[in-house]
């Protein structure tokens, strides 16, 4: 009997042992499907990072109908990544999302036009089919025709928008004059698809001064209020930053790993080595810390829309340093 009392207190000391030592769980939910455009995180959890900091996180791709702030407010993550103009117009229709961390610097967002559409400059958008992403993305399209003092209500003096999928084949078929592309995405895929980059007129809103903060780390503001929670975190920014670095720095490697991480099978080598080339220069200079300038600027061209802004207000308590103060001290 003394024998089995000190079995049974062996096995709950071991269990207690167990449990002590858990890492802590953290849901991230990806803003589109697995490839390189999140290579930082499948780097950090096939390095070992995340186990470096205490932490099994569970990255869970994203889709066409997959949202990644209700994902958030339904509960099914613990954070996720979004672009700054549809998290700043989601927080302002009441869902509190913060950003807490921004990997990504620059802007990778296009629109590319087919040169035989006559299209050489901005001016030459009035009475054509421009093909734009929703779902959140259209806004700094947007944005950019307000400035621009164009019509997005299919005018003789104004655009007409084609809800475009998440694929190029309106302007391979001239189905629209220009489509939404990344420069290290959609791109590639009409370049791959024949034509030829003579063919094209490309536009990044990065130089048409309206370029947007894309692919930022959030939370919900209710959850900073739990100090286990804002060390997790704290410890999921700091290795989420380590992943982006290596990939940066090892991009081909990177790349190989996201490849290894897509159960759909449906990436290419080819396509995701590219990627990643081009990713690396979107998140170059950003040491995970959002810059307050980028914010403002973000802001100032989501207001700018004229009479349907896609603010109405600038946003109070949107961001917060406070993680990757502690993050990467």
């Amino acid at each position: 009997m003394k024998k089995l009392a000190l079995l049974l207190a062996a096995g709950a000391l071991s269990m207690t042992t167990v449990m002590a030592n858990a890492a802590d769980k953290v849901t991230l939910q990806l803003k589109w499907v697995t490839q390189a455009q999140f290579a930082g995180y499948y780097v950090a959890k096939d390095k070992g990072f995340y186990k470096e900091e205490d932490l099994d996180i569970e990255i869970k791709p994203g889709g066409p109908d997959i949202a990644p702030a209700q994902v958030l407010a339904g509960g099914g993550a613990d954070v996720v990544l979004d672009w700054m103009p549809s998290a700043l117009a989601t927080r302002e229709k009441g869902v509190p999302l913060v950003n807490i961390a921004q990997p990504f610097k620059s802007s990778g967002m296009m629109l590319t036009c087919r040169k035989d559409s006559g299209i050489k400059t901005p001016a030459d958008f009035k009475g054509k089919t421009l093909g734009v992403w929703f779902f959140g993305n259209e806004y700094p399209f947007l944005s950019w025709m307000s400035k621009l003092g164009i019509a997005t209500d299919g005018s003789a003096n104004g655009v007409k928008v084609l809800k475009q999928g998440f694929n190029v084949d309106p302007i391979l078929q001239k189905q629209a004059a220009c489509v939404s592309t990344m420069t290290y995405n959609e791109y590639w895929q009409i370049i791959d698809a024949g034509l030829s980059a003579d063919d094209l007129v490309v536009f990044k809103y990065e130089d048409q001064g309206v370029a947007t903060l894309e692919d930022g780390i959030y939370v919900l503001e209710d959850n900073l209020k739990d100090a286990a929670f804002k060390d997790r975190m704290v410890r999921f920014v700091r290795a989420s930053m380590k992943g982006w670095k290596y990939a940066e720095a090892n991009p081909d490697e990177a790349a190989e790993i996201v490849l290894e991480n897509d159960a759909s099978g449906a990436q290419t080598e080819k396509h995701q080595k590219r990627m990643m080339g081009e990713i690396a220069k979107l998140t170059a200079g950003s040491n995970g810390a959002l810059d307050p300038a980028d914010y403002e600027r973000t802001v100032a061209t989501l207001l700018a829309a004229g009479s349907d802004p896609v603010i109405t207000k600038a946003p109070e308590g949107a961001w917060t340093s406070e993680i990757t103060d502690a993050a990467l001290k």
